[in-house]
């Protein structure tokens, strides 16, 4: 439970990221940092909620980490061909100005 409940947190917080990733150019060292800033976070994570560190742990974060970078960058795809101005990288400040209408 307590692993379900972390790639769960993965996921949700690497979106925020995948949309600000989506809206760089690729290979720029803002993209670079969207994809390395939420690291030290989601380590921080796993030794918080005491997973150990044993190698059949490894590929389901992973997974939730790409899975949430991924949802991120569709969800910018969709929101900039959904507005009527264009879209920032920030997800916050796009979902503000889409409820603000």
């Amino acid at each position: 439970m307590i692993l379900l409940t972390v790639l769960l947190a993965i996921a949700i917080f690497n979106i925020p990221f995948g949309y600000w990733r989506a809206a760089t150019r690729k290979f720029s060292l803002p993209w670079v940092l969207a994809i390395h800033l939420p690291v030290p976070a989601i380590v921080a994570l796993r030794l918080f909620s005491g997973i150990d560190w044993s190698p059949y742990t490894f590929p389901l974060p992973i997974l939730a980490f790409f899975l949430g970078q991924y949802s991120g960058a569709r969800l910018h795809e969709w929101m900039e061909s959904r507005s009527a101005h264009s879209t920032s990288g920030c997800l916050v400040m796009d979902a503000y100005r889409r409820m603000k209408k």
